[in-house]
């Protein structure tokens, strides 16, 4: 049992496979829960997800389920759900994506009836009611589906999917924040309660400003690229030395900006002299910026402007953003023995994340969880003879 970290003594199970429900088990072990990932005899689909690969798991898999114990159960088996529910007996958390109907037919509905004070966390893919409910959802066709891809590309483009699983880790988060408000809701009632996060409704979320300037001006947002829809300066530059982002929020931030390229008159332009002017004449705006830019190193540039309060920066690969010194000041990539990965962005100043478990490999904690359960040996072998549970040396 982990004794560190703002949710130390919380234990959570963790059914979930993929993405949007492991990570949100990994916020919350981050930060102290005792996190037990099972998984089925065939393991979580993200181990095969690679190359690369590392002991017969994917990078996928490592980046989503660090600080967690894993076990093997076979669920489909009578000896399994009866080792789920003695599990859950003691648990405060349990996060699952399964196919809706896929935990009652097991005779597991109403969980929160049968276990009070759990908080029982479902992440799908649009809920289980309505149109869509129940139906499966991955990342890229809720990005289709829920119009972030109308909205991300070039304007002579095609609709084009966010190059990252935006909507997978925006329900993990949601999800993670979900058990959070029912667990204080908990030390107020005594009693857990039903978290739902959909992928949907997650992508739905993400829809700002797009949602808000269609309910008010009735028309439908297009792709802008690189460019904000609703300000201006506010865009990708071209330099002598490549591209640059300049993002300037207010009127105060433009003349600093004019003034720093030698661009002093822009401001009393009256076609840049607010914000709605210059959203008006982006184009002629970009252009005099990009020839003001291209005799610049881009890279020394916008390191002058950001220390004068204008905001911009470099266009940076991944390569580029892993050894960047602030990255490494942050501590924004940690180490667990042979394993690396994305740190915990959420920094407590009494109580910090903490990175103590390496990814689990595929049933690597089955033998010693069931000890804590109080199984003995000879159960466990039981267990393991009838391949209701799979083991794999422990480190």
């Amino acid at each position: 049992m982990n004794t560190t970290g703002a949710l130390q003594g919380i234990r959570v199970i963790d059914l979930s496979r993929v993405l949007g429900g492991p990570f949100a088990a990994q916020v919350l072990a981050d930060h102290g829960a005792d996190v037990i990932k099972i998984e089925p005899p065939a393991g979580d689909d993200t181990r095969l997800w690679g190359p690369p690969f590392r002991q017969g798991s994917a990078a996928y898999f490592s980046g989503i389920n660090r600080n967690k114990r894993g076990m093997v159960i076979d669920f489909s088996t009578v000896q399994g759900q009866a080792l789920l529910r003695r599990l859950l007996e003691s648990a405060d958390v349990l996060i699952e994506n399964f196919k809706i109907g896929t935990l009652e037919k097991w005779g597991l509905d109403a969980l929160t009836e049968q276990f009070p004070r759990l908080v029982h966390c479902r992440i799908s893919g649009f809920g289980a009611d309505g149109p869509l409910g129940g139906l499966p959802g991955y990342d890229s066709v809720i990005q289709a589906m829920a119009g972030l891809m109308s909205v991300n590309g070039n304007a002579d483009g095609a609709p084009l999917r966010v190059g990252l699983p935006v909507v997978d880790m925006v329900t993990g988060m949601n999800a993670a924040m979900g058990v959070l408000l029912a667990l204080q809701a908990r030390n107020r009632s005594n009693r857990g309660q039903f978290v739902e996060a959909a992928l949907y409704d997650s992508g739905v979320s993400l829809l700002h400003p797009h949602i808000p300037n269609y309910l008010w001006s009735g028309k439908v947002p297009q792709r802008t690229g690189n460019a904000h829809p609703n300000i201006t300066p506010y865009d990708a530059y071209q330099s002598a030395t490549g591209p640059i982002y300049i993002a300037v929020g207010n009127n105060r931030q433009f003349s600093r900006m004019c003034e720093f390229l030698g661009l002093d008159a822009l401001p009393s332009d009256a076609r840049f002299a607010d914000n709605a002017s210059r959203c008006a004449h982006r184009q002629a705006l970009k252009d005099i910026l990009e020839q003001a830019l291209a005799q610049q190193d881009g890279r020394a540039l916008v390191d002058q402007m950001i220390r004068l309060g204008i905001p911009c920066g470099p266009i940076q690969d991944v390569a580029d953003v892993v050894k960047h010194p602030h990255t490494r000041h942050r501590q924004m990539v940690i180490s667990i023995g042979d394993y690396q990965g994305i740190a915990s962005p959420i920094k407590l100043g009494d109580t910090p994340a903490s990175y103590r478990l390496a990814p689990p490999r595929h049933g690597e904690h089955s033998r010693s969880i069931l000890r804590e359960y109080g199984l003995d040996e000879q159960g466990i072998q039981a267990l393991i003879d009838s391949q209701t549970i799979r083991e794999a040396q422990e480190a």
